[in-house]
């Protein structure tokens, strides 16, 4: 056991990563036959494709973020949305990668609880969009989109439709909530303890909780100190006159 504990995380990263280098090297068609490794260096290279990947986003990004290439992505756009299947499938993906990579939105940036699948069972979910006018119109009242990934893979799942009131935002971030759902559940997000309750009024003169637990002694010093106001059974707002000093 402590063997698998030490080569099952190593073993999915690398499989994992072995899994995103061998996809991002498909980026290596878009070179010319003469200039791809098995061509220049007579072996395979793993991770050139990657290379070549961000080496395409930088000068992409460089590109669109000045006018001349804000105008081509512009006039691209149009050609793709007059194409009447294409212009579905382009216009869905582009709208939720502007949606999920936006800064500003809201998206996957709270984790919501709720009563899913049935009252009384509770699942994490990610809240998608803040408002839906389009349930509200025709249900009434405030509703918000939740996505519920399934588990282990969270690339799938489900979405619903829940009030506003009936869903509790958690404390935890969106990494640890992924982190639960990949893992099944065995891996928890910590939680700080609740610090114990403190005793008040011994020094400072405010209100003590319960002054039948102290002793006479500490309730005649609070009370000669400055006056305690106690705050337990019929006494409760009553002010301890000071006892004067021997």
């Amino acid at each position: 056991m402590a063997g698998l504990l030490v080569w099952i995380p190593i073993l999915a990263t690398v499989l994992v990563v072995r899994f995103i280098l061998d996809l991002l090297d498909q980026t290596l068609v878009l070179l010319p036959p003469a200039l791809r490794p098995q061509a220049l260096f007579g072996f395979r290279i793993p991770g050139f494709g990657a290379l070549l990947a961000i080496v395409l986003l930088l000068l992409t990004g460089l590109l669109v973020t000045n006018i001349i290439g804000r105008n081509l992505v512009r006039v691209w756009d149009d050609l793709l949305n007059r194409i009447p299947f294409v212009r579905g499938i382009y216009g869905g993906f582009k709208t939720f990668s502007t949606t999920i990579l936006s800064s500003s939105g809201n998206s996957f940036k709270k984790v919501l609880l709720i009563e899913y699948p049935r009252k009384g069972i509770w699942s994490i979910g990610f809240q998608t969009a803040a408002q839906v006018p389009s349930v509200s119109a025709q249900v009434g009242g405030e509703y918000v989109c939740v996505f519920i990934p399934t588990t282990p893979n969270p690339t799938g799942g489900f979405i619903v439709m829940v009030p506003r009131s009936q869903a509790i935002e958690m404390t935890m971030s969106v990494d640890d909530a992924m982190k639960m759902i990949v893992t099944l559940g065995v891996v928890m997000p910590h939680v700080a303890p609740a610090l114990p309750a403190v005793p008040r009024g011994a020094l400072g003169g405010v209100a003590v909780a319960d002054t039948a637990m102290l002793g006479p002694a500490v309730r005649a010093l609070s009370a000669g100190v400055t006056g305690v106001t106690s705050a337990s059974g019929d006494e409760a707002g009553a002010v301890v006159p000071p006892v004067p000093a021997p």
